[in-house]
């Protein structure tokens, strides 16, 4: 197989892999919900963060990083450097890994104190142990990513989450039907992050027995001592390159990490009982999946483009470069609008089919808006990398935990859960703002034309006002189901199907992108069809 072949397969694995992923990171959230009810998602919400963050650590970052490096000194027929460079890498891992438990395990008590909610320690300590299991994972996909071969790290990512989330409602609806404390039951569910991890270690570590791989990485006597001078550009790689990496894929989960730590305790203050305010925070988080399953089409974009444009820089082909990131530009904002606007307009029979109830729905529908903006983030975040700027996305990503912290401090006594929805906003306008203006320095063309923002505009405004008497309609033909679950599912899922039609009919008809471009697409050629007739080829 040529390099570009080889190049494209291994994208294409990973990000079906990422996507089956993110697609049940989403939806099992849903149904624990369900079980769990609003106070039993708050309390797992407040800490899913911290596994949020190893989860970052070992699937990017650091195995980008390694795979890297290990296939250059393939290349280059460096064998010992190369067994030197996974040893020292777990070494450094492991190292990381087991700074995070020490600092989690024994400043649980802290954290949960900040966290106005000392009965999170438990669950804190539970998710602390992942920190000791993924340097592991990390050093083999990155073995397996520098050697071209995918499917160990893709089928690892899918075994692990298939197997926590089965976890996660399994010993969930278990300890519900027993009876117990929701912390309890939040601890069990958080017990799903170590047998995820587990599953993941036992698939790689199978890789490894049957093909007999570990007599290729496994090192040889005195190794740490003959290559000596090579460990120092290991750890600056894994430190600088590594981490950069790493924090960058961490944006939601640094908006998360500040809800947690003090949304609840500001609802507290601001006079709202314990209870009430856990039932608020639980239902603030419902958002999340929902945001989750509306970024998923942007972010898998982003994992094939980072290769497409590097290639394209590598081969000196402005041209054809430029093109690829203004067209990445705007099916990010395309994607963004339509999923946002459209998500807005459908909250409140989405939120009862969902989460059985329309409560919070004001909110939801404010936070829908974050899907436009992590859209762009996501590609602007691909882009940069692509070009090899790895730092200004990783501290743009940053700048935005303080930024939504003190926000929330000023926001949320006043507005209560709107103002968090409100802060997360600003935060991420901000960011968005701040690698728009790094891409264009970077790339001498318009990257969004204004003809194309008016017609994604209108199309969005026409989708809105079209759902609106949609929604008249379906109330008057069906009122005896308005209010249900089963009405409520019927109109959301309805509204998307008329939602897209109407804005795609509009941003194709508006000449938004041209026909190769369509061609790109899932189901594109069906999307060419609605393109004027003097438009076609």
């Amino acid at each position: 197989m040529n390099p570009s072949k080889a190049l494209f397969k291994g994208a294409f694995i990973l990000t079906i892999a990422a996507i089956i992923t993110k697609i049940l990171s989403a939806f099992y959230r849903i149904p624990f919900q369900n079980i769990v009810g609003d106070i039993g998602f708050y309390i797992y919400q407040q800490v899913y963060p911290f596994y949020g963050m190893a989860v970052v650590l070992s699937t990017t970052g650091f195995p980008v990083v390694i795979s890297k490096l290990y296939a250059e000194q393939k290349e280059n027929g460096e064998v010992e450097k190369s067994r030197l460079l996974l040893f020292v890498s777990f070494l450094y891992l492991q190292l990381f890994g087991l700074i995070c438990f020490l600092v989690l395990y024994f400043g649980a008590d802290l954290i949960a104190r900040w966290m106005h909610d000392p009965d999170l320690s438990v669950l804190i300590r539970v998710v602390s142990i992942v920190f000791l299991t993924f340097p592991f994972m990390a050093t083999l996909r990155g073995f397996y990513q520098g050697i071209g071969d995918m499917m160990p790290t893709a089928l690892s990512q899918v075994g692990e989450q298939t197997v926590r989330v089965l976890t996660i409602l399994f010993l969930s609806y278990l300890l519900m039907q027993k009876g117990v404390s929701l912390y309890l039951v939040g601890g069990g569910a958080m017990f799903g992050s170590i047998t995820g991890t587990i599953v993941s270690g036992i698939i790689l570590f199978m890789f490894i027995w049957i093909r007999k791989e570990w007599r290729i990485i496994a090192p040889g006597y005195g190794l740490l001592r003959k290559g000596r001078p090579w460990i120092t550009p290991i750890v600056k790689a894994l430190t600088f390159h590594g981490l950069a990496i790493c924090i960058s894929g961490m944006l939601m989960i640094f908006i998360q990490l500040a809800d947690s730590l003090n949304l609840y305790s500001l609802l507290v203050k601001s006079g709202i009982g314990p209870d009430p305010a856990k039932t608020l925070k639980g239902i603030y988080d419902r958002g999340q999946p929902l945001i989750q399953l509306g970024t998923v089409v942007a972010s898998s974009i982003s994992l094939t483009l980072v290769p497409l444009i590097t290639r394209d820089r590598m081969a000196a082909r402005p041209e054809f470069l430029y093109h690829k990131i203004q067209l990445a530009i705007k099916v990010s904002l395309v994607i963004g609008l339509g999923a946002a606007f459209g998500l807005a307009a459908i909250i409140n029979p989405t939120n009862i089919m969902l989460f059985e109830n329309d409560l919070g729905s004001s909110v939801l529908g404010v936070l829908s808006f974050v899907i436009l903006f992590t859209s762009i983030i996501s590609i602007a975040m691909a882009v940069l990398q692509g070009l090899g700027s790895l730092m200004a996305p990783a501290l743009a990503t940053v700048s935005l935990f303080p930024v939504k912290y003190m926000l929330n401090m000023v926001l949320v006594p006043v507005y209560g859960t709107m103002g968090a929805a409100i802060s997360t906003l600003i935060s991420l306008g901000i960011v968005t703002i701040i690698l728009l203006l790094k891409l264009k320095k970077m790339v001498p063309i318009s990257l969004v034309p204004l003809r194309f923002l008016a017609t994604v505009s209108v199309a969005a405004l026409a989708m809105i006002l079209s759902l609106k008497g949609y929604f008249l309609l379906i109330d008057n033909l069906a009122g005896s189901l308005a209010g249900s679950r089963t009405g409520a599912a019927l109109q959301a899922l309805s509204a998307v199907g008329f939602g897209v039609l109407v804005f795609s009919f509009i941003v194709i008809r508006g000449k938004v992108f041209r026909e190769d471009e369509l061609a790109l697409f899932p189901f594109g050629s069906k999307f060419i069809y609605l393109m004027a007739r003097k438009d076609r080829n």
